[in-house]
């Protein structure tokens, strides 16, 4: 490790020490909604060159265009069994038509619907007092099928599975489906933010979570990885030497080399997939958690730019780098749901 290194790593954990007034559980969270509020007008674009196109340089927030060119719900499809599995709504017309924006209504600073939920999960647990996995369920269920909850066009995968088992007569707490995609961290940061990162039992609890709706074991190991990062970060370890320490079985001192060799789209995008099948997702994450360490303005836009599943990995790398360093007062004040994290 080089001089330079050291003096930029002990600038990182100087600057955990300077925080704003929001602790580090919601700097961490505001980190993760930032991350996809940014990436949101690109989600799923895997063309990078059209990134640029439509939107340049995403270190704002921006509305998505009305017309995606990477959109495939012209060949999505979901047929709810009955009215417990009607989570399409409205929305439903715009499913099997090409061109459609997954996210077409929201607007600058919004959130898409998996971090709208890890939200309304940051409040459910700060009303209670406490985790509990009924009343989350129960919560969950209810603002799926209620109308007008949220103005997102896309429901991801797992929420499709969920309602149809739903539907289909099972209790909520049997509904969920091995489930390989990144997605299944978002609601991480949300959890730490309400309970603490050292709350003696928050690995438990994160496990109980995710697997309510994620029961792959890549994906309840990389939430496990990502709540033990970020326990130790908060202790005041280095970001990038608790990555390397906590996330061996995803990443390697040896693989992050030969990568920074590489600009960030070459990485995710080229020798990484940045599609949201968990294998290459969360390494793609922590890979730009770990480059952008005390940059998080950076890392975010970054994320952004290199296109494909942006929004969940945003989730992730998000949360890592706010972890380290001060997010930009711009983009805490521009981001929508600012004031629901403040306020609790």
């Amino acid at each position: 490790m080089n001089t330079q290194q050291s003096n930029e790593e002990k600038k990182y954990l100087g600057d955990i020490e300077s925080l704003s007034n929001a602790s580090f559980g919601k700097q961490i969270l505001l980190g993760a909604l930032v991350a996809d509020s940014i990436a949101m007008p690109v989600h799923w674009y895997y063309n990078q060159s059209a990134i640029e196109r439509d939107f340049g340089i995403l270190d704002s927030y921006q509305s998505p265009k009305k017309t995606h060119p990477d959109s495939i719900l012209w060949r999505s499809d979901y047929k709810p069994l009955n009215a417990n599995g009607d989570i399409l709504r409205e929305q439903s017309q715009y499913w099997g038509k090409r061109g459609v924006h997954y996210h077409q209504f929201l607007t600058a600073g919004e959130n898409t619907l998996n971090s709208l939920l890890a939200i309304e999960l940051f409040e459910l647990i700060q009303r209670l007092g406490h985790y509990d996995s009924t009343r989350w369920l129960d919560h969950y269920v209810n603002f799926m099928l209620t109308p007008q909850k949220h103005n997102d066009t896309y429901v991801e995968e797992y929420h499709r599975h969920f309602f149809t088992n739903y539907a289909s007569g099972r209790k909520a707490i049997n509904c969920g489906v091995r489930d390989i995609h990144i997605g299944g961290l978002v609601a991480v940061p949300a959890l730490i933010a309400a309970i603490g990162p050292r709350h003696p039992d928050i690995r438990e609890i994160v496990q109980n979570h995710v697997s309510l709706t994620h029961k792959d074991n890549d994906v309840l190991a990389s939430a496990d990885v990502l709540v033990r990062i970020l326990a130790s970060v908060s202790l005041g370890a280095d970001l990038r030497e608790v990555i390397l320490d906590e996330a061996s079985q995803w990443v390697s001192k040896a693989k992050i080399s030969r990568w920074e060799d590489y600009p960030d789209r070459v990485v995710v995008g080229g020798m990484l997939s940045s599609a949201c099948y968990i294998p290459d997702a969360f390494p793609a994450a922590l890979f730009l958690a770990y480059r952008h360490a005390g940059k998080p303005a950076n890392g975010i836009c970054s994320n952004a730019q290199c296109g494909g599943d942006s929004c969940h990995r945003g989730s992730v790398v998000g949360s890592l780098l706010a972890a380290t360093s001060p997010l930009p007062q711009s983009l805490i004040e521009g981001l929508i749901a600012t004031p629901r994290i403040s306020k609790n």
